[in-house]
């Protein structure tokens, strides 16, 4: 297969799953400003970790002269200058797609092209939330009926792994972001009261749809520990990082047939150094103050591990990618 081709296939996935992390991440958060009891809902300390974990604050604060609700949603769900806007991810995903379109099933084409077209005509009136939030829900069960299409439709061969890979990719490097977003907001509100560690902890979850899961297996509190223990080690969770790096793996595996190459060896070796982190005894012991910095060097190796795996099979790395 053509590198341009496996390279589209690639960044085909990671924008879908972009597109419906962002969306989901969105959905989340404007729930639980309508929650809110009080007109603090709009506070930064609520909004800039949402707005780093889908863009950048710096290069928000560059496009728009308020922080108010308009320019915040627009830049997370509409704004084309930011490459991870709901929206951009649509156009991207779509555009890949188009290209690709003798390898992948048609439905999976169709799914984004309707929904590319649909998003180019969509006009939301200021303040509507409700018609923000439907937007949300479109585009999160396009990207469900996308993983359908993919695992009833595509051969289990080099195309259906590329698309595999960079699906898993792209959640781990997510969950990172958003642990490494919210751990740093944690730490610069443990002078307030308690209850403000518990809400990062808490949204951490709630934005990687771990909530629920979460509260079956450890106790109601919001252990920094347990959660990271939760969302970074647990081996059944799909979207903690184990289990996407565990996938990474299975489907480096069956791109090399079992073998390590002299150019796959430090795909391999990445992975490695990563899932020695995974060890929960080493989270659980880990001190309260070594988290930030801790997410830090784990943020790093994960966004490595897509940098090495695009110059392992000559992919095209964007320059920046939240």
């Amino acid at each position: 297969m053509l590198s341009r081709v496996a390279d589209s296939l690639y960044w085909m996935s990671r924008n879908i799953e972009r597109a419906e992390n962002n969306a989901r991440v969105l959905g989340v958060q404007l729930i639980q400003m309508l929650e809110a009891s009080s007109g603090e809902s709009l506070a930064k300390y609520d909004w800039e970790p949402v707005i780093e974990i889908c863009g950048s604050l710096q290069d928000f604060n560059n496009q728009y002269d308020q922080f108010n609700m308009n320019n915040i949603i627009h830049y997370l769900a509409f704004s084309e200058s930011n490459s991870s806007s709901i929206l951009s991810c649509i156009k991207m995903a779509r555009e890949n797609a188009r290209t690709t379109r003798d390898i992948i099933p048609t439905d999976l084409f169709e799914v984004w092209n309707d929904l590319y077209l649909e998003s180019n005509s969509l006009r939301i009136p200021e303040g509507s939330l409700r018609d923000i939030h439907d937007f949300i829900q479109r585009v999160k069960i396009a990207s469900l009926t996308s993983q359908g299409v993919i695992e009833s439709s595509m051969s289990r061969g080099v195309p259906y792994r590329f698309i595999k890979i960079g699906k898993w990719l792209e959640r781990a490097e997510k969950t990172t972001r958003i642990l490494n977003v919210l751990s740093d907001k944690s730490k610069e509100e443990s002078l307030r009261v308690y209850g403000e560690n518990y809400y990062y902890w808490r949204s951490a979850l709630q934005l990687l749809n771990g909530y629920d899961e979460y509260l079956k297996q450890y106790q109601p509190r919001m252990d920094p520990k347990d959660v990271l223990t939760f969302l970074i080690a647990d081996s059944d969770f799909p979207r903690s990082i184990q289990y996407c790096m565990d996938h990474v793996r299975e489907g480096l595996i069956a791109l090399e047939g079992g073998k390590v190459s002299h150019y796959s060896w430090r795909m391999y070796a990445a992975l490695d150094r990563l899932m020695d982190e995974f060890d929960e005894i080493k989270l659980q012991a880990l001190p309260i103050e070594g988290i930030s910095k801790f997410l830090d060097d784990f943020q790093d190796q994960c966004n490595k591990i897509g940098l090495v795996f695009s110059e392992t099979y000559y992919l095209i790395e964007p320059a920046h990618v939240p």
